[in-house]
């Protein structure tokens, strides 16, 4: 059936919702627009799927998520009765029909006899994970887009260790989706059936996560004697972790301003561009009242409260918003610190990051004798690790003490299983408490660090792909690169190959082969000499062909002019 067909067949169809109508309506004599939303089906992948909010097979809407679920429910009723009465657990984020999906998904779970543990208002994806995890629900749903533009939402699935779906459950998972062509199938569940089968999530969920937090404080010296009157600003940028944060931190004992206009819950993100902390400009807010009030240091979180974005004031007095490598250098330095300073340091300590995040981490880790382990990117690998080594048959137990990813995501503990921007947020704050006690701010440590170990330039660069076989042409410039592998960028050499779609590096000078030992990916990771690396990857969420940089020098000058160098290299070979 062709996409005019498809088109056709919703619209005649009586079924279809009134608001739904009206929009298809509204693009009669549009090919384009027609083919975007019916020439495809929206991709579920390894992390759920995200896509425009709108009709159609390729858009994000009650169709398509009713459809998720259902396949959803048929793997789950495989798995039997048990599986079924615990059920799972759903949490949504403030953006635009986040709410309304949530309650579509919930109702398709109680049609087919499955509990839904729903939320009452909107939670983060840490919140969700912990919740997985606190009911012995045997999966989750978390409906967000994370830090994408307004015009997203997203549906994510979690597994019953409270990490995102692995990849062989959510394969089976896709199967089960793809036999229902049915798009407006209604999945109705009867009155009993929603009194029986959907659960409100209860507060004493909550007020447990909150206890899980507060137990990972670890400057409590600090956080009395100045956490009363520390001068920081947060801000949730209209997001889901407005009161988490602000609920930790005042646990806890510390103050923040926080950024009034954006608490409030609106899904248009009206004061910033993007609801991505990461960017300067969505913290400058919050930037003009630390201005005024003296602070050094200002944080937000995006829409799901899964990532943090921090801004520091540097030694010219101007503010710098960090990157999420830098952040992870930063909570990973004060968290090894203060572990081997109040000698609480677990036995056979273990950070674990994504392979394509800083280098630095290496010789950080190498400083406190802590094991680093590097997994490819999603933090369902983190996760892994954790489920891994908490197993009793594990031959070589580590004890997780911190994870990260460049795309600033982090987390201390396991009491989730994904990002986690509450307790990210609550270990920012109180390490500017503990700086602020011996006299320092976050942004001279973060030179101090630099002095130590080197300077480490690390940036990424997106190349957006357009078209209904987007994520198809981006996996073929991924496989172009492995026919034959680059040797050098500019001046600087390549030492070895890390193919992760076979699991294979290969040694350049030698044409010697070695297992990666990780999970397979398609990605192409060049080590280049001194410890510098480029990495090419496709995005698993979204149309755009990744390129990550960390580059290694003595200066940061000389760090910058070896990343011009290298970039252009990247894209003469890349052909863009």
């Amino acid at each position: 059936m062709s996409y005019t067909d498809t088109y056709k067949k919703w619209l005649a169809d009586p079924r279809l919702s009134a608001e739904a109508k009206n929009e298809l309506d509204g693009i009669k004599g549009n090919n384009e627009e027609i083919e975007y939303r019916f020439g495809a089906e929206l991709a579920f992948g390894t992390a759920g799927m995200r896509g425009i909010i709108g009709f159609g097979t390729n858009m994000m809407n009650v169709y398509t998520v009713k459809r998720a679920t259902q396949g959803l429910s048929e793997f789950i009723k495989t798995k039997g009765e048990e599986a079924m009465e615990r059920g799972v657990a759903i949490s949504y984020d403030t953006r635009l029909k986040s709410d309304e999906f949530a309650q579509a998904a919930a109702e398709v779970l109680a049609a087919n006899n499955i509990t839904a543990h729903l939320y009452g208002m909107e939670h983060p994806v840490p919140m969700l994970s912990f919740a997985v995890r606190e009911l012995n629900a045997f999966a989750g749903i978390m409906v967000t887009a994370s830090h994408n533009p307004k015009q997203y939402n997203g549906y994510k699935v979690y597994g019953e260790d409270g990490a995102q779906m692995s990849p062989e459950d959510t394969e089976v998972v896709v199967k089960f989706i793809k036999k229902i062509d049915d798009y407006l199938a209604p999945h109705t569940p009867t009155e009993e059936q929603k009194l029986k089968y959907i659960k409100i999530i209860s507060d004493r969920v909550d007020k447990k996560y909150y206890d899980e937090l507060e137990k990972l404080t670890i400057s409590k010296q600090a956080i009395k004697k100045y956490g009363k009157d520390l001068k920081l600003v947060y801000t949730p940028v209209h997001g889901s972790g407005y009161i988490p944060v602000t609920t930790i931190l005042k646990r806890i004992g510390i103050n923040a301003t926080v950024v009034e206009e954006q608490t409030k819950k609106d899904p248009d993100f009206s004061t910033v561009e993007v609801p991505n902390p990461e960017f300067k400009e969505t913290l400058s807010m919050g930037i003009h009242y630390a201005e005024q009030i003296g602070a050094t240091v200002v944080f937000g979180t995006d829409p799901d409260s899964d990532r943090l974005g921090v801004a520091v004031k540097n030694n010219d007095g101007e503010f710098e918003a960090l990157s999420g490598n830098q952040v992870g250098i930063l909570l990973l330095d004060y968290v090894l610190n203060r572990l081997k300073e109040e000698g609480t340091m677990p036995e056979n300590p273990a950070v674990v990051k994504s392979f394509v995040t800083t280098g630095m981490a290496k010789a950080i880790c190498a400083r406190f004798g802590v094991t680093l382990f590097e997994v490819p990117v999603g933090f369902k690998f983190i996760g892994e690790k954790i489920k891994l080594w908490e197993r009793p048959d594990c031959p070589h137990p580590y004890t997780y003490v911190f994870g990260f990813e460049e795309s600033c995501g982090y987390l201390r503990g396991t009491h989730a299983r994904d990002k986690d921007a509450v307790v990210a947020s609550m270990l920012c704050a109180e390490m500017v408490c503990y700086y602020t006690s011996i006299g320092k701010t976050v942004y001279q440590r973060l030179q101090e660090i630099y002095d130590t170990y080197g300077y480490v330039l690390d940036c990424n660069i997106s190349i957006p792909f357009k078209g209904l076989h987007a994520m198809d042409d981006m996996n073929k410039v991924v496989d172009g690169l492995k026919v034959n592998p680059a040797t050098k960028f500019d001046i600087y050499k390549v030492t070895a190959v890390r193919d992760y779609s076979k699991n294979i590096k290969t040694d350049i000078a030698t044409g010697e082969k070695s297992e990666i030992g990780s999970p397979l990916t398609n990605c192409v990771y060049y080590e280049l000499e001194n410890g510098s690396f480029i990495c090419v990857r496709p995005s698993g969420t979204e149309p755009k062909l990744k390129i990550y940089f960390s580059v290694k020098m003595q200066k940061k000058k000389d760090a910058e002019e070896a990343l011009e160098k290298m970039q252009k290299a990247v894209k003469k070979l890349l052909g863009v």
